[in-house]
């Protein structure tokens, strides 16, 4: 028997239209109950089948024949010619059986999948966790490779939009890939569940896996692990990567979904031939049924195009039915689901069965008979539209004359050369957004400028995007700019630069001579918590929730990280300022424009 068919015959036959189905498990009872007759006549005839008919069927077919000219009896020749043509037909469904049901290496055309990430993006790591075990199905007939998304300052020296800590947590991962690159993903994996915790958890990880420990150890604490880095970031470079994660299948970027079963699908859909046994049974996605309710009045404010098409990503099934407000139906909705502000996307029970579900739950709160998805939306349908030149509330005031209007973007005063920016003190964005802001400073020597921050009051305290650690990050750097206004933004810079989470305020302080006495008792008094109390105030007024938002002549609203971006933006409004004919930085850190 070829070794062709011996591989065959281990695995999976799935059936085809006018031809016999024969699964595994068939082909082993179907082969238990060949041989069983053979073993009969056998002792009937006095004749033993040779050794190698186990599990050779062509072995088997040629006993069956020796068995069968050995023997006189009509009706003992009828039934093994009986199963004689079954054998022969089994074999010649083995011979035609595609690569996709083959076990074993597989021989295809491999599909080549990279991932661009950052090892402490929640998104990063949601993917990460995601291809595991979609990996561990599909095997060597992925080409699969993991590169970091950082910026490589030489000498070894990295800067990461997540901090040192994200730099190293690169590093021991890629160590883990080249020294286990068959078990790596579960160091991985194990790491993402407590994604604060990276690098310091590698450690627990690689040997609950059984990883070579100590060769990781020497490659993350030596020169070997920042040369890694420094290749994985110069690919990542070439692939133009910069948000995390930036993905590419066979070549191109990958726009599916992120769950399990979402790369799966596209994976085998990426085959151009032989396919993988995995491929043969792909669930269907489950249908989600959202409604989005909105109004056409508020326009481009309100497009949640790109939202839904997120959204489709993690939800495969997603079937969305769009209300306006303006209709009866829309109008009782935003009364039945309590809405204050539009758009609204709400979600009936399905969404609990989605693929996705666990990456929305806890952004899910109860509406009426639905969820409602938290969005930040501030569009308001029952109050007055501050530049339509319409009567929206029929009480004969039209635009900025109507209270409703009262501290509208299209209503404030205007203040020339003037350049604000809205950050959470420890939002990645946000804190490439003081980098900016120093380009632009620097720029334009005689700048008016202002930082605010966006948080909320929670009870007698305060709660921020990234938790207690930045609302006191906050506090400290309002303090910082009463006590020590001529050193405040170096501080600012100084922290924006090096990191916030776990690393003692104070040394960025004492190393731009900022007064440390009288800024610790303004944070640890009430000063403090007024100054963010009055600061957030703001924020809130004018209803900015992204990190950052920036905000030029006090009234136009615009985003960016990177200072060329700003410089453009505040110019567009302030043309003829001497400075906007220069050219300044547009370097992100290979981070792509966002917000927090």
């Amino acid at each position: 028997m070829s070794e062709e068919h011996k591989k065959h015959h281990e695995v999976h036959h799935h059936k085809k239209k006018g031809k016999l189905t024969i699964k595994k498990q068939d082909l082993w009872k179907f082969g238990t109950y060949s041989l069983g007759v053979l073993l009969i006549i056998s002792l009937v005839f006095n004749f033993m089948p040779s050794e190698s008919c186990d599990n050779d069927i062509d072995s088997v077919i040629e006993n069956v024949e020796t068995i069968m000219k050995s023997t006189d009896s009509v009706d003992v020749k009828a039934s093994l010619e009986e199963v004689k043509g079954k054998l022969v037909e089994v074999s010649t469904q083995l011979a035609e059986v595609p690569a996709e049901t083959a076990g074993g290496e597989f021989t295809g055309d491999k599909v080549k999948l990279d991932f661009y990430v950052m090892s402490q993006c929640p998104y990063g790591t949601q993917v990460m966790d995601a291809i595991a075990p979609v990996l561990e199905k599909l095997g060597d007939a992925v080409d699969f490779e993991a590169n970091y998304i950082s910026t490589d300052l030489g000498g070894g020296e990295f800067r990461s939009l997540h901090g040192e800590p994200e730099t190293k947590g690169n590093i021991v991962q890629l160590c883990a890939a080249k020294y286990n690159p068959d078990q790596y993903m579960d160091m991985i994996v194990c790491q993402d569940k407590n994604m604060r915790a990276i690098p310091g958890n590698w450690e627990e990880c690689a040997k609950e896996y059984d990883l070579d420990v100590e060769s990781i150890r020497a490659c993350y604490e030596g020169d070997e692990g920042k040369e890694l880095l420094s290749t994985s970031v110069k690919k990542s470079n070439e692939a133009g990567a910069q948000g995390s994660p930036t993905i590419f299948l066979n070549g191109e970027p990958y726009r599916g979904g992120r769950g399990e079963n979402d790369f799966l699908r596209s994976i085998c859909n990426a085959f151009s031939g032989e396919r993988p046994a995995a491929c043969s049974d792909i669930p269907e996605p489950k249908k989600v049924d959202m409604i989005v309710l909105n109004d056409e009045r508020c326009g481009r404010d309100c497009d949640v195009t790109g939202l839904i098409s997120s959204l489709k990503s993690i939800f495969p099934g997603l079937d969305v039915n769009t209300i306006d407000y303006s209709t009866e139906e829309g109008k009782a909705l935003f009364e039945s689901t309590e809405s204050k502000t539009l758009p609204v996307l709400l979600f009936d029970e399905t969404v609990k069965e989605g693929e996705g579900y666990s990456n929305v739950k806890n952004y899910l709160v109860p509406a009426g008979d639905y969820t409602s998805l938290l969005i930040g939306s501030s569009f308001d349908p029952t109050k007055e539209i501050c530049d339509n030149e319409v009567d929206d509330t029929g009480n004969d005031l039209v635009d900025c004359d109507d209270p409703d209007c009262e501290g509208a973007l299209e209503c404030r005063e205007t203040k020339e050369e003037h350049l604000q920016v809205f950050i959470m003190s420890d939002c990645p964005y946000g804190r490439k957004a003081v980098e900016a802001l120093k380009g632009v400073k620097d720029n334009f020597a005689d700048l008016n400028f202002e930082i605010h921050y966006i948080a909320n009051e929670a009870g007698d305290g305060f709660s921020s995007l990234h938790g207690q650690y930045e609302v006191d990050e906050n506090i400290v750097q309002l303090c910082a700019n009463k006590h020590s206004p001529a050193e405040w933004f170096d501080y600012m810079y100084c922290r924006s630069t090096k990191g916030v989470r776990g690393i003692d305020w104070k040394e960025c302080a004492e190393e731009t001579g900022v007064d440390v006495d009288k800024v610790e008792a303004c944070f640890e008094g009430d000063e403090g918590k007024e100054l963010l109390r009055e600061d957030i105030k703001i924020a809130n007024g004018l209803g900015v929730g992204a990190s950052p938002t920036w905000m030029a002549n006090n009234k136009y609203t615009f985003s960016g990280i990177d200072a060329e971006t700003v410089k453009t933006n505040f110019c567009k409004y302030n043309s003829g300022v001497e400075g906007c004919e220069n050219t300044l930085s547009s370097d992100t850190g290979g981070v792509a424009a966002g917000s927090c």
